[in-house]
């Protein structure tokens, strides 16, 4: 079938999903192959351009394709094994990558042929990324060699690649000098660490990079202008940490209320008027959720996704702790404290326990509440900026 001229109709969709399905029946294609086919054919993300996995649709008409497929029993590409690439990663290449690094990467991103990273946070640079000390020296070669660590980098061991920023000038102001780079992960010189958390799992790794090299063609935007790239990459991770499609009473919130529901004898109360409030908040934000992906299909996410982040971290914490003191004694249990190292993590599964725990990572990981509050008061309401006496000091010259 010809690639479309104009933007498809719904119909249309539906009839090149048919011949989608016709051409690779789900009962008897390898699932690969089938991931393959369906980003060849512009129906893996229907609002990105011919030739990259889209067919310049509006992203709402996605989901047309989705239920199409979901009820064929066609394969999905996993998204939360590889959701760092297709939140993050994706939008960022999309948006600032070469023709040539949009062809090259894409097309395994999306099938999850190549797990993504994202190396960012750094030891003792807080929750403010512009005061990264990573190094990137470009030689005349026209290869950047990198020096420095990285650290929360959740499936950094199962990585292909990694988005990577790095400071590139540090005789100017800390939030310029930056820029941004695709990483190879099994290039010499990267060496991945396990993390051990509070639930016993490795999910994050602490990432040390030792005379990396990395090509000029990898890098992604304009030398010293990697901090403007990475807001679209930060804007984009709040909207898929914060902003996920979830039905009413999905996620933790049906947990607990089927709980509420088979056992009468935990309940009292006090635990029913929190229980409503809890649910009411869930209520809300997955509401806001579909406001902000309805924004979304009108251009590239902003400062409000800081929004449904902020309120999924502290949901999620507050959910996980009043299951665990519904649930009494049974709350505390959590069987397995083997030291692992995840592909996935699912923020639903295992016991009341591992909830509770992992939930406490909720407010750190895709920007630290902290900062998110700052965002949404300066960029979302228009409030005054915190002094910042360091704003224009040259990066060399600060205190660290």
């Amino acid at each position: 079938m010809a690639a479309p001229t104009a933007p498809p109709s719904v119909e249309e969709l539906r009839s090149r999903t048919r011949a989608l399905l016709s051409a690779h029946p789900p009962a008897s294609t390898a699932p690969l192959d089938f991931l393959r086919a369906r980003f060849d054919a512009g129906l893996a993300w229907v609002h990105f351009p011919v030739g990259l996995g889209g067919l310049g649709a509006p992203r709402a008409l996605q989901a047309v394709v989705d239920a199409q497929l979901a009820a064929a029993g066609a394969p999905d590409n996993d998204p939360r094994r590889i959701g760092i690439g297709l939140g993050m990663a994706a939008p960022t290449i999309l948006r600032y990558g070469t023709e040539e690094q949009k062809f090259r990467l894409l097309r395994p991103l999306w099938t999850g042929e190549e797990v993504w990273c994202q190396l960012f946070s750094e030891p003792g640079a807080g929750s403010d990324l512009a005061a990264l000390a990573t190094r990137a020296v470009l030689g005349p070669d026209d290869v950047w060699t990198v020096d420095g660590q990285k650290v929360w980098t959740s499936s950094a061991h199962t990585a292909r690649w990694a988005i990577l920023i790095a400071r590139t000038d540090p005789t100017v102001p800390k939030h310029r000098g930056i820029t941004y780079f695709v990483c190879d992960m099994t290039a010499p010189g990267v060496e991945v660490r396990p993390l051990r958390q509070i639930t016993g799992e490795a999910e994050f790794n602490e990432v040390f990079l030792t005379g990396v090299r990395i090509p000029d063609s990898d890098r992604l935007g304009p030398v010293g202008e990697g901090w403007q790239v990475a807001q679209t990459t930060l804007n984009n991770e709040r909207v898929s940490i914060g902003g996920q499609r979830v039905p009413r009473e999905g996620g933790l919130i049906g947990i607990v209320a089927e709980t509420w529901r088979e056992r009468p004898e935990l309940r009292t109360p006090e635990l029913h008027q929190r229980l409503l409030q809890h649910w009411l908040d869930a209520e809300v934000l997955r509401l806001t959720g579909e406001r902000l992906r309805q924004q979304l299909a009108a251009g590239q996410p902003g400062p409000e996704g800081a929004g449904t982040k902020l309120g999924f971290a502290r949901l999620a914490q507050e959910l996980t702790g009043f299951e665990v003191e519904l649930n009494g004694e049974e709350g505390l249990s959590y069987d397995d404290w083997t030291m692992v190292r995840p592909e996935l993590v699912d923020f639903n599964g295992r016991e009341a326990g591992y909830r509770y725990l992992r939930a406490k990572g909720n407010s750190i990981e895709g920007g630290s509440s902290e900062i998110l509050r700052n965002i949404i008061a300066e960029r979302v309401l228009g409030l005054p900026p915190e002094p910042r006496t360091d704003k224009d000091v040259p990066w060399k010259d600060l205190a660290r």
